[in-house]
């Protein structure tokens, strides 16, 4: 098992879990699979696939997706094929035949095309096993459903002794419970992998208006030169503003959404897979099919609505393992927007419960990562260190009279203003509407006027949150004092807010020095100060060129990971290059050569 895994895949030892599973799949046993992104489910499947007789059969939810898994299969030397309706008839002619010659090990195909080949394909074949990858779209409760999954149960029902292995990246006690059930598995065991990705930084910024966000995007980007990253928004109108923006900075970004031809996503996925773009920007839309390694950092333009999303979303970033940063913006007219929409949809109890954990871990004053796991139903016994709370602890002052003057304005205005009027009403704005409604005469006009407008919205979120005043969602948004607001507003109680801290120019030198060094344990072959950024480069170069040779994205190729581990041991022979975990016997033959030729200069 072990050598298999070397032979094809580079590496000499299995990640958690990984080798119990194999083990279970080839006693042929159903399973279910719980991994986030960039947790080594794919060698779960694709490691007893070969070493079971027979095609193991892998369904995919999109083409991408299963294009992308070929390449990386074939790449390695395994003999691995796509069925789908992008191939000609040709191609579909051939791949069946070297199916039922037994001549692949693997065959993804889309669960339509399973569907219809049930009976006339799957019948000819020798099959191994039954893969169900993104199994979260056969259950309603998932966050990505799709109703062709639901008819997935037929697989048992022709196939009683092929053993089906469920995968999954996010999934709830519900969800689960909803994929067994829909897959009729047979006394499945449960495997669940630690959720923590430790390379993950965790960053959030509250309160920040559009004119700001694009200053934050920007300095953001400038200390990730280079390095590929996927901005995701809540509308499609705004993906297409924030790409925009960044093109007239001279940065190459891409569109995604579902309001473009399929022909317009395709190529945006591509221009991004194969570096020809640094950035996309995109909705919920752009996610499942990305299975590129060396995406550097996610941003989220806006609040996503649940932390199943936010978490699928986020782990697009750092699939290599090497350190990569998220960073989430946060405000108030999110909130609303996104309770509304949860008000409005047919599973209102559990979206607005969904959306209120999201709250919590974007208002967090402790350990973000903390919060994120114990939703999977992890629990650590220490902060992370790599979060922005745990990197700068919140500092408390006495607000008391912040919050007088906020909720003073709302009373004053008889709780008839949404949280924008409130902040012109404070800042002393003779915007058309207050003028219209006269409360330029209110005695609470510009009297916060020395606090800056974002602030003021951080403020804002924090009262909220120590719940100082609701929202009426269904009053147009208008703010109502509660008890505890009434409380401090008349001096029966004070009010400890968090000191707002803005550190943009420490982030920056800070981001810059980081770039230099990867952490020790990634890099078990020398000292990470012995890397040379120049060979790196150099590396990446010839990647590059090797990789438009073949028609491949470039960490196809070799993951950045590797380029790090070569440029840090920089092995002189092939026998020793092989040795990089992550190069198998295939890739040593193929690209051996002309790598240690290229060292062999900066030795």
């Amino acid at each position: 098992m072990l050598q298999t895994l070397k032979t094809y895949f580079g590496y000499d030892s299995f990640r958690p879990l990984q080798k119990d599973i194999i083990r279970h799949l080839m006693d042929r046993k159903d399973a279910l699979v719980l991994m986030p992104t960039g947790g080594g489910k794919s060698i779960c499947y694709q490691l007893p696939a070969l070493l079971s007789e027979g095609t193991a059969v892998v369904v995919s939810p999109l083409i991408s997706l299963m294009k992308d898994q070929v390449e990386t299969l074939c790449a390695n030397g395994i003999a691995a094929g796509a069925l789908n309706s992008n191939n000609d008839e040709t191609e579909n002619a051939s791949l069946r035949r070297a199916c039922m010659e037994g001549k692949l090990k693997l065959l993804y195909i889309s669960p339509e095309k399973l569907l219809a080949e049930a009976n006339y394909l799957l019948r000819d074949m020798h099959i191994s096993l039954f893969a169900i990858d993104e199994a979260h779209c056969i259950s309603q409760w998932g966050h990505d459903f799709r109703p062709e999954y639901t008819q997935m149960d037929i697989l048992h029902q022709l196939f009683p002794q092929v053993p089906i292995i469920a995968l999954t990246a996010t999934a709830d006690k519900i969800t689960r419970e909803d994929i067994i059930k829909q897959l009729h598995l047979n006394q499945p065991r449960i495997f669940i992998s630690s959720f923590d990705r430790p390379n993950l930084s965790l960053t959030v910024k509250r309160g920040y208006q559009q004119k700001e966000k694009s200053k934050a995007i920007l300095d953001f980007i400038a200390r990730h030169p280079g390095e590929s990253g996927i901005i995701y928004c809540m509308s499609r109108s705004k993906t297409e503003t924030v790409a925009q923006m960044l093109q007239k900075q001279g940065i190459k970004s891409a569109v995604y959404h579902a309001g473009l031809s399929s022909a317009r996503r395709d190529e945006a996925q591509d221009d991004f897979i194969n570096d020809r773009v640094q950035v996309v920007c995109a909705t919920i839309a752009f996610g499942m099919g990305i299975d590129k390694s060396n995406v550097r950092w996610v941003i989220h333009y806006n609040l996503p609505k649940s932390i199943e999303s936010f978490y699928q979303e986020i782990g697009r970033a750092g699939r290599d393992g090497m350190p990569s940063d998220t960073l989430l913006f946060y405000s108030l007219a999110d909130l609303i927007l996104l309770t509304k929409f949860a008000t409005d949809s047919g599973q209102q109890s559990i979206n607005l419960e969904k959306l209120q954990r999201m709250q919590q871990y974007a208002e967090a004053d402790i350990c973000r990562r903390r919060i994120l796991l114990s939703y999977f139903g992890e629990n650590t016994t220490c902060d992370c260190g790599n979060c922005d709370v745990c990197k700068n602890p919140p500092e408390r002052f006495d607000g008391t009279i912040i919050v007088q003057k906020a909720l003073s304005a709302i009373a004053r205005s008889e709780q008839q203003i949404g949280t924008g009027i409130l902040v012109d009403i404070l800042r002393g704005n003779m915007s058309s509407e207050v003028t219209e409604r006269g409360y330029h005469r209110l005695k609470t006009f510009g009297a916060g006027r020395e606090v800056p407008a974002r602030d003021w919205h951080d403020y804002l979120l924090q009262m909220l949150q120590l719940g100082y005043f609701e929202i009426a969602y269904n009053e147009n948004n208008h703010l109502k004092i509660t008890q505890s607001g009434t409380d401090v507003l008349f001096g029966r109680a004070r009010a400890l807010l968090v000191t707002i801290r803005r550190e943009e120019a420490v982030q920056a030198t800070r981001g810059r020095k980081r770039k230099a060094t990867v952490p020790t344990k990634e890099l078990p072959l020398g000292l990470p100060n012995k890397e040379s950024g120049e060979l790196f480069e150099a590396l990446r170069t010839l990647r590059k060129r090797l990789a438009d040779q073949e028609a491949l994205p470039a960490y196809i190729v070799l993951s950045d990971k590797v380029l790090h581990l070569l440029s840090t041991s920089r092995p002189t022979t092939i026998e020793e290059f092989g040795n990089i975990s992550g190069i198998g016997e295939y890739k040593k033959k193929k690209y051996g050569k002309e790598f240690v030729e290229l060292i062999r200069k900066y030795s």
